[in-house]
């Protein structure tokens, strides 16, 4: 399954439980997730999607540990069946 499927099937999940999943961008600091989980009662998470099989980039994984650092949540979605295992998670922080 491609990246860009399971990036739509994010969205619309999320969206399904009152959330938004915005697209994030950073010209100037390459390397961050590419979405923003939003959730009802101020939950949010970082989700960096990827292809089945695909690896996170050595600068992302860098970007990704240090957003850790700093207290965030950070997932690697690399299948739809993880989409709701993400959710949960994130709803239960």
């Amino acid at each position: 399954m491609r990246e860009k499927i399971i990036e739509q099937k994010l969205v619309v999940a999320v969206k399904a439980k009152g959330g938004i999943c915005p697209k994030f961008t950073s010209p100037s600091f390459s390397g961050m997730p590419d979405r923003l989980v939003l959730l009802p009662g101020g939950k949010f998470g970082f989700v960096e999607v990827k292809a089945p099989g695909e690896k996170q980039r050595p600068l992302q994984l860098t970007r990704h540990k240090l957003l850790c650092q700093l207290g965030f949540k950070v997932y690697v979605l690399d299948s739809v069946e993880k989409i709701g295992g993400i959710i949960d998670a994130i709803q239960s922080t």
